[in-house]
């Protein structure tokens, strides 16, 4: 599908004007330029034209909201004045896969002072040996160049992402955050639940051998009563076998 067709696609029933974000990759530029995509985009903040063939960026309307520029895998080796001069709030910039051989065909990008992310990889350029000292030397103001500090140091996911899109990513992690805090507030309460569960039954188990105890106690003290008693009855009625001594008055009455 060619440029214009895809952007005709793209845009639908919108207006111009109403389009912040645009991405036409893969298909194909007539001439290797820019085509159907003109000032009336005035509030576009986002265009990708990845491996579209474009080899000159001449026909680049001026786009005063533009932020982040994708122009990855195409033809271009020089002309970036223009970029300079029509996208002067431009962020981030990618260049990777084109034809820029030296450090000259860059100077240009210095006078985009918001640039902060500028990506060559995989231009005969980056292959100088002064290749990374000079980039940073060149635009003072630049943080990342191919994903890395001047340190060395990897840029985040959301570093090489326009300023919305990391604000979606913050609030996100916001939410998620919450959402961990609500289930542990949960697990500690079925936490609490559990100990009182056990507590409860513990106790119960005290009770039942407390009164099982006293109940045992109860009985033994009757059973005690009981053979007492006996013993009583049994020292108190004659042995068998004894017979009863008879007094000597008791047989003069009889006698007489």
């Amino acid at each position: 599908m060619d440029l214009k067709k895809m952007l005709s696609s793209e845009l639908g029933q919108r207006s111009p004007k109403d389009v912040q974000e645009l991405v036409l990759d893969n298909c194909r530029a007539s001439n290797g330029k820019f085509e159907g995509i003109t000032e009336e985009f005035c509030n576009l903040e986002t265009l990708s034209l990845i491996n579209v063939g474009l080899t000159s960026v001449a026909d680049i309307p001026k786009l005063v909201k533009l932020k982040k520029l994708e122009l990855s895998d195409n033809s271009i080796s020089g002309g970036l004045e223009v970029l300079a001069e029509r996208l002067k709030n431009l962020t981030h910039l990618h260049l990777s896969g084109n034809k820029f051989k030296d450090i000259s065909t860059l100077e240009p990008l210095k006078n985009l002072p918001q640039l902060k992310s500028l990506d060559l990889f995989n231009c005969e350029v980056t292959n100088l040996a002064d290749y990374r000292e000079s980039i940073f030397k060149l635009l003072p103001n630049l943080t990342y160049l191919d994903g890395f500090d001047i340190d060395n140091g990897e840029a985040s996911d959301s570093e090489g992402e326009v300023d919305g899109a990391e604000d979606d990513d913050e609030d996100g992690d916001s939410e998620d955050f919450e959402e961990e805090e609500e289930d542990d507030d949960e697990d500690v309460v079925a936490e609490e639940d559990d100990e009182d569960d056990e507590e409860d039954d513990d106790s119960g188990d005290d009770e039942d051998g407390h009164v099982n105890g006293d109940v045992d106690s109860e009985e033994d003290v009757d059973d005690e009563e009981d053979e007492e008693e006996e013993d009583d009855d049994e020292d108190l009625s004659p042995a068998k076998g004894d017979k009863r001594k008879r007094d000597p008055e008791d047989e003069g009455d009889e006698e007489d």
